[in-house]
């Protein structure tokens, strides 16, 4: 299934959860957001692209391939959850914690692409928000595919395939600087079968982590974002430098996360988007 201009069609969806576009667009979780001027959002996933807006409370304005919305959007954006019960649950058990869940009402973890959340958060260390945007739309402007929707051209981020033939100057010149060699990697070992990221999908939470890091340049940090963005591992909580100073500076030193269980990788972002934001 492939969008194309001639697939897209608008409707209306009605979401009664706690649903955010800008919150979840700023959310430092997916980099291929765009805001248009009459306040649609495109995200993009694999070979599928959709523009949402918000009409009013709860109804929102949708334009997709037919289909797509129940067969790939719904699970993307993780609309089986009820965000609002898991506010409510984790709520008033830190007063640091129940700003964060305030001001990131809205929220939503995203079921993003396996493969695209292992290269694109390889590229995310030591960069900002614009700077991964950026590297990653180069990357598939160079080497994805042409997607024409009724709005604009976009380009498929590219499959390992289409990555693993890449020279290190070549994807030097994307912006990718010294993750050059993590990529190449990574695109190396996927295409090659030796790290098949459907098949460690049936791992249990620590075998799939520990799988990950066997790319080259893959930390912590970065497998647990892969966990936790891709693969949905909810108990995961990636641990960046907006974290570290929360639990340092509001939490006195102590891993609060582990109070929340199998929501612990939820709650890290809504206090990731409250400390960034509010710094």
């Amino acid at each position: 299934m492939f969008s194309t201009k001639d697939d897209f069609e608008s409707f209306t969806v009605h979401i009664e959860d706690d649903f955010d576009l800008e919150k979840i667009a700023d959310s430092g979780q997916c980099f291929r957001v765009k805001k248009f001027a009459d306040g649609f959002y495109r995200f993009i996933t694999g070979n599928q692209a959709v523009y949402i807006r918000r009409e009013r409370d709860g109804a929102y304005c949708v334009s997709c391939a037919k289909d797509a919305w129940e067969k790939v959007w719904r699970d993307y954006f993780d609309l089986s959850r009820n965000y609002r019960a898991i506010r409510k649950k984790a709520g008033d058990r830190n007063p640091f914690v129940d700003r964060a869940l305030e001001e990131g009402t809205g929220i939503r973890v995203l079921r993003q692409n396996t493969w695209e959340m292992l290269i694109t958060f390889i590229i995310s260390q030591r960069k900002n928000i614009p700077a991964i945007s950026k590297a990653v739309e180069t990357l598939s402007k160079h080497y994805g595919k042409k997607m024409e929707t009724r709005y604009e051209t976009l380009y498929t981020f590219p499959t390992p395939e289409e990555l693993r033939h890449a020279t290190a100057e070549e994807l030097k010149a994307c912006g990718l600087g010294y993750r050059t060699p993590y990529v190449m990697d990574a695109a190396q070992k996927v295409s090659a079968g030796c790290l098949d990221l459907k098949a460690i999908a049936a791992y249990e939470d620590q075998e799939l982590f520990e799988a990950l890091q066997e790319v080259h340049g893959v930390g912590k940090k970065v497998a647990n974002c892969i966990c936790l963005f891709g693969y949905g591992r909810t108990s995961r909580v990636p641990v960046d430098v907006w974290i570290a100073r929360a639990i340092q500076t509001e939490c006195d030193g102590e891993n609060i996360f582990e109070d929340f269980g199998e929501y612990a990788g939820i709650i890290q972002q809504y206090i990731f988007y409250y400390e960034r934001n509010r710094n």
